[in-house]
């Protein structure tokens, strides 16, 4: 005669998956100064003039920001 054996492990669902908590430490960087948006800006304005591309001053100035904020993070 066969046993039939059952399965003594909850089957997965969505309802009792673990929640896993971390703890997440966020150092808040300071934003650039304006002296190195300036500088980065310069580097870019460089760098299009010797590409050929025309752009704007203000282009530079946005994309540079944009730049060291993201490095900063």
């Amino acid at each position: 005669m066969k046993t039939s054996k059952s399965n003594s492990k909850p089957k997965k669902t969505s309802e009792n998956k673990e929640q896993v908590k971390s703890n997440i430490v966020i150092i808040n960087k300071p934003e650039p100064s304006e002296e190195e948006i300036r500088e980065k800006a310069e580097e870019y304005y460089h760098m299009r003039i010797a590409r050929g591309e025309h752009g704007t001053a203000e282009n530079d100035w946005f994309e540079a920001e944009a730049y060291l904020k993201e490095s900063n993070s």
